[in-house]
């Protein structure tokens, strides 16, 4: 007998903000638009962490709220976002990329020591436990929750941006080894692909996603630098702006 899902009169379906990997039409040119700004403003290609977060919210007319367990940095109704960015030469070719994922310390959540000669599993199973705990917590909220990814180049002329859907693991599901750095390495069994890196010191987790087939490119022509001097000559800037204040201890 097939298990379907039974008919409720008082609920109504969590609809996402948009279907995944589906951005809203005028994301790209937002996006261009805000990177053509930095680079006029600052004179350098500098896009942090935070800036991705503030834009890609601004673009889809979310909420901005940075939060401690980074998975939802963004929100728009029951759907939630962390922003992730990562650094290539070729963000157009890019197959995969290692999204640090927060600190995930056994020995703080569980009170258990590391023993990196000892079996291996143990410690994945309480690193995924961690990451999953945290998973869930934001869920509770937000029925839809993801991760979105900007790829940048060194210089910011291009970008890949692409989402996908945060999840839980089963510890299970990987094999587990110490490397010769004595890092804790996840090995996917079914595809064989390396999927998740976790180091004793600092307890830095990072996830590696593939990069998916479907995602957004986005290229622009880089502006002139603005003149910090004719700026401040438009603003009228004068030197009474300014209060110096001598403190003496």
């Amino acid at each position: 007998m097939n298990q379907k899902s039974p008919k409720l009169r008082t609920v109504k379906k969590s609809t996402a903000a948009f279907p995944l990997n589906k951005f809203p039409a005028e994301l790209p040119y937002l996006v261009g638009k805000e990177l053509v700004f930095i680079l006029a403003s600052k004179g350098k290609p500098e896009l942090e962490g935070s800036d991705w977060e503030s834009i890609f919210a601004a673009c889809i007319g979310a909420e901005w709220k940075p939060s401690n367990v980074g998975l939802d940095d963004v929100t728009k109704g029951n759907t939630a976002w962390g922003a992730k960015t990562v650094k290539a030469n070729n963000p157009a070719r890019q197959k995969k990329v290692r999204l640090i994922s927060g600190r995930n310390s056994p020995v703080y959540s569980f009170g258990e020591k590391v023993d990196t000669s000892a079996d291996p599993k143990p410690v994945g199973k309480s690193i995924l436990g961690i990451w999953n705990e945290r998973v869930s917590s934001i869920r509770e909220t937000y029925k839809n929750l993801r991760t979105v990814v900007l790829i940048k180049s060194n210089d910011l002329s291009e970008v890949v941006v692409f989402e996908f859907e945060t999840i839980r693991y089963d510890y299970k599901l990987f094999d587990w080894s110490w490397n010769p750095n004595h890092n804790l390495i996840g090995i996917d069994k079914k595809s064989g692909d390396h999927k998740f890196t976790w180091q004793p010191h600092g307890s830095q987790f990072t996830i590696i996603e593939n990069v998916p087939k479907k995602n957004l490119l986005i290229r622009i022509t880089k502006p002139q630098s603005l003149d910090k001097e004719l700026i401040l000559k438009s603003l009228g800037f004068k030197k009474n702006w300014i209060e110096v204040i001598h403190n003496n201890g």
